[in-house]
C-alpha cells in the first residue's frame, strides 16, 4: 500500500480530497439506491448498486493515475484534434441517443457489446475548456484581435454550445459561464466579453422563437420543460419537479444537526433521482447539517486547493488548466445542493465523485488527472531544483575539502621564476 501511494504524484492534497469525497459516496448511494432497487429489479437488493458504483469509482482511478502520468501540455494539441470528435460525437447523441430514466432528452451513447451509456457533453466540456485555455496562452503575448477570435475562438465555442443546448440546457448554460470566466481571468478585453454575452442572449431568444415556430419537433422538445420548470419554480405549482422538491426539502429538514442516521433515510423511498440529482438531500437527512455542511467544506476547500494550484503553475496553460477544470467541478457541486434546498429550478447536474453514474464520474475523474498533471509538473521542477541545489552544495564542499588539503601540503618553501638554476621549479612544484 505504502509503494502505491509513493507513486502517486502531484499535490497530495488534492489526492486526499478525492478519495474523502469517493469513500463518503458509497454510504449514501448504498441508502439512496434502495428505491432504484425495488423498482427497477423488484428485488429490494442494492448490492448490486452499490457494486457498479465501486466499479465505477476504481475504473475513476484508474483513468486520474493513468491521466496525471501524462505531461499536461500534451493536452493543448489533443484539445483541437478531438473538437471535431466531439461535433460528431454530439450529433450522434442528439439525433440518435438513447434515453435514460424516461427523460425527455436523448443525452447518452450506448457503446456497442458493453452495454455501457456516456454522455459525450461531459466530455465536450473538458476539451472545451482546455481548447480555451490554449488560445488564450498562446494569444497572451499579442493584443487580442476580435474578429480573428470570433473565428478562431468563439465559432468553436458557440458550435459546441449548440449541439449541447437542444437536449440539456443547464449543462451548455454552466459551460458558457465557466468559458466567459475563464476568458476573463486570461485577460481577454471586457468590451469584447459583453459583446459576446449579448451575441448568446439573442442566439437563445433565436433558438427558443424557432422552437415556437415548430412545437412537434423532437428537436426542440425540451424548450416547453424549460419553460415549464421556470414557471414551477416561480409559482409552486403541484407537479413531478415540485414533487422532487418538496420531498428534498422534508428530507433536509427532518435530518436536523445530526440526521437519521446512515441508512436511516424515510425520503430516498420517494424521491426518484435519490441517488444521484437529490442525493445531497439523502446525505442531510441522514447525516444531519453536520453532514451537509462537511461535504459542503470539502468541495470548499478543494477549490482553495485548486487556487493554490494555479498559482504554483510556472505557465500560463498550466494556471488556466486547473481553472477551467476545476472550478466548473466546484460550480456543479453547488448547483446541485442549491437545487436540493430550491435555490434554484430542477436541472439535473449531479454531485461530482459522490452521486451515482459512470460517465459524470470519469469525465470528473479525468479532469482531476489533467490538474494533478500540472501540478506533478510543478512537483518535478521544484524537486529538480532541490536536487540542484543538493548537488552545487556537495561540490561545494568538495572544493573546500581540496582546498583545505591542497594548503596543508604546501611546504614552507619559497620558489621563485627568478631562480637560475632551475626557473620550472616553482612551476612544477
Amino acid at each position: 500500500m505504502k509503494e502505491l501511494v509513493n507513486k502517486l504524484k502531484g499535490d497530495r492534497v488534492i489526492w486526499s480530497f478525492v478519495a474523502l469525497l469517493a469513500l463518503f459516496s458509497f454510504m449514501p448511494v448504498f441508502s439512496a439506491s434502495s428505491n432504484l432497487a425495488y423498482i427497477g429489479l423488484g428485488k429490494g437488493n442494492t448490492l448490486g448498486y452499490l457494486l457498479k458504483h465501486l466499479g465505477h469509482i476504481g475504473i475513476g482511478f484508474v483513468i486520474i493515475y493513468w491521466i496525471h502520468n501524462i505531461p499536461y501540455l500534451y493536452f493543448r494539441a489533443i484539445s483541437k484534434g478531438l473538437l471535431p470528435v466531439v461535433w460528431v460525437l454530439l450529433a450522434y447523441a442528439l439525433i440518435k441517443g438513447t434515453v435514460i430514466a424516461g427523460a425527455n432528452a436523448s443525452r447518452w451513447i450506448q457503446i456497442p457489446f458493453i452495454k455501457i451509456t456516456f454522455q459525450p457533453s461531459t466530455l465536450a466540456a473538458i476539451v472545451l475548456f482546455v481548447f480555451v485555455a490554449r488560445y488564450l496562452s498562446k494569444k497572451r503575448e499579442t493584443p487580442v484581435d476580435f474578429k480573428s477570435s470570433l473565428l478562431e475562438l468563439w465559432l468553436p465555442v458557440f458550435l459546441t454550445l449548440m449541439f449541447i443546448l437542444p437536449s440539456n440546457f443547464s449543462t451548455a448554460a454552466l459551460i458558457f459561464s465557466m468559458v466567459l470566466m475563464l476568458v476573463f481571468i486570461g485577460k481577454y478585453p471586457v468590451k469584447y466579453i459583453g459583446l459576446i454575452i449579448g451575441s448568446g442572449v439573442i442566439m437563445l431568444a433565436f433558438f427558443v422563437l424557432i422552437a415556437k415556430a415548430f412545437p412537434d419537433s423532437k428537436f426542440f422538445s425540451r424548450v416547453g420543460t424549460w419553460e415549464s420548470r421556470i414557471e414551477r419554480f416561480m409559482s409552486n405549482k403541484d407537479d413531478e419537479d415540485n414533487y422532487q422538491i418538496e420531498k428534498a426539502k422534508t428530507a433536509i429538514a427532518t435530518g436536523g444537526l445530526y440526521g437519521l442516521g446512515p441508512g436511516k433515510s424515510v425520503q430516498k423511498n420517494f424521491l426518484p433521482q435519490s441517488s444521484s440529482d437529490f442525493i445531497f438531500a439523502i446525505i442531510v437527512e441522514e447525516w444531519g447539517l453536520i453532514g451537509g455542511l462537511t461535504v459542503l467544506g470539502l468541495y470548499l476547500l478543494l477549490m482553495f486547493r485548486f487556487v493554490i494550484a494555479s498559482h504554483k503553475a510556472t505557465t500560463l496553460f498550466g494556471k488556466l488548466i486547473v481553472i477551467a477544470l476545476g472550478f466548473p467541478m466546484i460550480f456543479q457541486a453547488m448547483i446541485n445542493m442549491a437545487v436540493a434546498v430550491e435555490l434554484l429550478p430542477v436541472t439535473g447536474q449531479t454531485l461530482p465523485l459522490i452521486s451515482s453514474g459512470g460517465s459524470s464520474i470519469w469525465m470528473t475523474c479525468f479532469s482531476l488527472g489533467v490538474i494533478l498533471s500540472v501540478t506533478k509538473k510543478e512537483e518535478e521542477i521544484a524537486q529538480e531544483l532541490k536536487e540542484k541545489e543538493i548537488r552545487e552544495e556537495a561540490l561545494q564542499q568538495l572544493i573546500d575539502a581540496q582546498i583545505a588539503s591542497d594548503s596543508q601540503n604546501v611546504g614552507t618553501e619559497e620558489f621563485s621564476i627568478e631562480d637560475q638554476s632551475n626557473p620550472m621549479k616553482a612551476v612544477l612544484s
